[in-house]
């Protein structure tokens, strides 16, 4: 994509096709690899791509990195603290630089990021409403690699990305929803069969063993059904 490609219909059908593409992923971590793939291919500049994303308790995790030196970068910011990725998901803004041997912002993370032949780095906040999820991180060799107008681009597909990302999550956790629930009407089907319960009963008797131990519902239940030969 060249310079002359910002805001214009060609990028438009771009994200429309790239929609259409993420719809079609059947889980979290493969939408994750088209996001950052498609990044590479469509936003002027980067060769590499990214996704840190905001660890349940806390912390940052890398995920469906386009090479090991993405993951090293990373690796690079967790231990030091400082980054872009960070400062993108810590301040809502997007961070850009053009030469990580002249970047004073991360007077650490910097010259050690350089080291590994990185001069360009471009982050996005990825969030929807005021929920933050993340970081989508651009990098490239070339000094000045990233343009503004290029960075409008990125951000439009930033937000997109968010907004697949979301949609995805949802729809895994629906899946799981309901493999929990189909596991836990097997469960009851097996006490109701083995001790002729009623199927309140029966449910009842699952809920008082998951209280009892400290179990999840579903984990009780999955139990049940794994062991019922046994029991």
């Amino acid at each position: 994509m060249t310079d002359e490609g910002y805001g214009s219909p060609d990028l438009s059908i771009v994200l429309s096709e790239i929609a259409r593409t993420l719809q079609a992923e059947p889980d979290v971590d493969t939408t994750l690899a088209a996001i950052v793939k498609a990044a590479v291919d469509h936003v002027a500049g980067a060769e590499y791509a990214g996704i840190a994303l905001i660890a349940k308790g806390g912390g940052v995790r890398t995920v469906a990195p386009t090479d090991h030196l993405v993951a090293t970068i990373d690796e690079i910011q967790h231990r030091t603290n400082q980054g872009p990725a960070l400062d993108a998901i810590a301040e809502h803004h997007v961070y850009r630089t053009g030469d990580l041997t002249e970047e004073d912002r991360w007077p650490v993370f910097s010259p050690e990021t350089a080291r590994t032949g990185i001069r360009s780095v471009l982050s996005y906040r990825l969030f929807v409403t005021d929920t933050t999820l993340g970081a989508l991180n651009l990098y490239s060799r070339a000094r000045d690699a990233f343009s503004d107008r290029t960075e409008a681009d990125g951000a439009l597909f930033a937000t997109h990305a968010a907004i697949a990302l979301v949609g995805a999550q949802t729809e895994a956790q629906l899946h799981t929803a309901v493999e929990n629930r189909d596991t836990i009407g097997m469960a009851k089907g097996i006490l109701m069969q083995r001790h002729d319960l009623r199927p309140v009963e029966a449910f009842r008797l699952l809920v008082e063993y998951s209280q009892r131990t400290n179990t999840k519902l579903h984990e009780v239940a999955a139990w049940l059904v794994e062991h019922r030969r046994e029991l």
